[in-house]
């Protein structure tokens, strides 16, 4: 079993800027995030958008994301 469960992308991104992302620009519902120390990442989903367990693993990748932060 993952250990991570599937939630709404707003979440995630809500998560993503309390652990220290920015969004530099926005173009529709892609939004660059950039923070000190790591590459930006793009974050393409829209906000009502359920994401799985898969893809919360690969942000977590490139993000430095973690279960307890959502």
């Amino acid at each position: 079993m993952s250990e991570w469960a599937a939630t709404k992308s707003r979440r995630v991104l809500a998560a993503l800027q309390r652990i220290g992302w920015r969004i530099a620009r926005t173009s529709g519902s892609h939004r660059t995030l950039r923070p000190e120390g790591w590459p930006q990442y793009r974050f393409a989903y829209h906000d009502k958008e359920e994401i799985g367990p898969v893809i919360l693993s690969e942000i977590a990748k490139h993000t430095g994301l973690r279960p307890k932060d959502l």
